[in-house]
């Protein structure tokens, strides 16, 4: 089932939701690039597990609004907003990759409605105190991201051009990406299902613009608007130690920061492992979780 829901400052987000309709409900936040259309479970999966799934299109990405100089942290009045539509209450929350930063915003600002969050081969802020951030990245990405922090303007002008080409022929992000996977990443990637679904999602993604991409980038760099410490309730962080995208050293981080935080690292898995991890860690999310202050 596909929708807008209307944000509190009147942009519109486009929300989808699969698996059980009557199911207990998931927050699914989107990677970097990345659409509602991103990797999920299986409705067969989530009608198993008695689920239901809400996946949305972030600002400026697929067919949502777009947010201009949004922090990590707005994307909690965003989840509200389409909890608020939809009758929800009580929720989990999952991100993946570029989701993750987001979903622990949900955990730390929403507290009286989130039960449970996971992270999957997140990042953590960029002022970590103690933290060698680029330590263990890819070039590609510590060029993304240093440009990020010193010229926004740069960033655009490279990623609009680039953004219009992978639109047109979507494998061109495959191909780039292929040049510095991992054999694990390569692995899951040559699955022709998983191929097929990482294509829909990047052209959905970058579908009007690539600003989404943008400003994604551009929130990481700066304060989030929260911090991770004041998370009250349980937190999974699932990481893969090969992973070169989001090194491992962030989610060490993070579990050392978040009081109730939980830190499974594989030590063979790397990047887009974390596709396989979502089945497990949407286990652990519906597992009954007491309320805050209970």
């Amino acid at each position: 089932m596909r929708g807008q829901v209307r944000a509190a400052d009147g942009r519109h987000l486009v929300v989808e939701r699969i698996g059980d309709p009557r199911g207990r409900p998931v927050f699914l936040l989107h990677g970097t690039p990345g659409s509602r259309l991103g990797p999920a479970p299986r409705g067969m999966v989530l009608y198993q597990r008695s689920t239901q799934l809400i996946c949305f299109d972030r600002p400026g990405y697929g067919s949502s609004d777009r947010l201009p100089g949004r922090s990590v942290a707005d994307v909690a009045e965003d989840v509200r907003a389409i909890a608020d539509e939809l009758g929800l209450e009580r929720f989990a929350v999952v991100g993946r990759s570029g989701g993750a930063p987001h979903a622990l915003a949900c955990a730390a600002l929403l507290p009286e409605r989130v039960t449970r969050t996971a992270a999957l081969v997140g990042l953590a802020p960029r002022d970590a105190v103690g933290l060698d951030w680029f330590a263990g990245m890819t070039d590609s990405n510590v060029t993304e991201y240093t440009t990020a922090a010193a010229d926004p303007a740069e960033l655009a002008a490279r990623l609009i051009p680039r953004s219009a080409a992978i639109r047109q022929n979507p494998v061109r992000l495959l191909d780039e990406l292929r040049r510095e996977l991992t054999q694990s990443d390569r692995m899951v990637v040559a699955d022709a299902g998983v191929r097929s679904m990482l294509l829909r999602n990047y052209r959905e993604a970058l579908r009007t613009s690539a600003w989404g991409w943008i400003d994604d980038a551009l929130a990481f760099c700066s304060p989030w608007g929260f911090d991770p410490a004041d998370i009250p309730g349980p937190v999974l962080l699932w990481h893969g130690e090969k992973d070169v995208f989001s090194p491992v050293g962030h989610s060490r981080w993070l579990a050392q920061r978040i009081p109730g935080a939980t830190a499974v690292l594989e030590p063979a898995a790397a990047h887009f492992d974390a596709l396989h991890a979502l089945p497990r860690v949407l286990t652990w999310l519906l597992e009954e979780q007491a309320a805050p202050g209970e």
